[in-house]
């Protein structure tokens, strides 16, 4: 605010009060007693062609290195995932060898089934389907 105008009698009297923005009003008015500096003619065109050397440097130097300081990151977020992922697929893995030997020592300890109760295994698993309809007395029935 300092520096787009003059300041009132009323707002000087206010900066008065505040000891940092005295500084800056003293600093401002010091400011616009200096002269205007001398630019040369072509300035705009050299600031121009520097800023346009510089964007193509830049994008020079992205294109042919890798950026480590992005890469890194990524790099150790997928190790980290794999890592855990692997962890995950052991412990699954063990649980599930654990589960397998629990149950084969389950039926282990069972006594053999005899010989009679083979010979009726076809009608026993006969009766274990779902039964389907019957299309012809659905028929009649309707």
């Amino acid at each position: 605010m300092l520096w787009r105008r003059k300041l009132s009698e009323a707002e000087r009297n206010a900066l008065r009060s505040q000891p940092e923005l005295e500084l800056e009003a003293r600093l401002t008015s010091a400011l616009g007693q200096l002269p205007d500096g001398s630019v040369p003619s072509n300035f705009t065109a050299r600031v121009l062609a520097a800023v346009e050397l510089e964007e193509a440097a830049a994008t020079r130097t992205r294109s042919w290195s890798l950026n480590w300081r992005l890469l890194w990151p990524r790099v150790a977020a997928v190790a980290a995932f794999l890592f855990f992922a692997g962890v995950g697929l052991q412990w699954h893995a063990s649980l599930s060898r654990a589960a397998l030997a629990q149950s084969v020592a389950l039926v282990a300890a069972q006594p053999a089934p005899s010989v009679d109760a083979l010979e009726n295994l076809d009608a026993i698993q006969r009766m274990s389907r779902p039964a389907r309809a019957d299309g012809e007395l659905l028929a009649a029935l309707q």
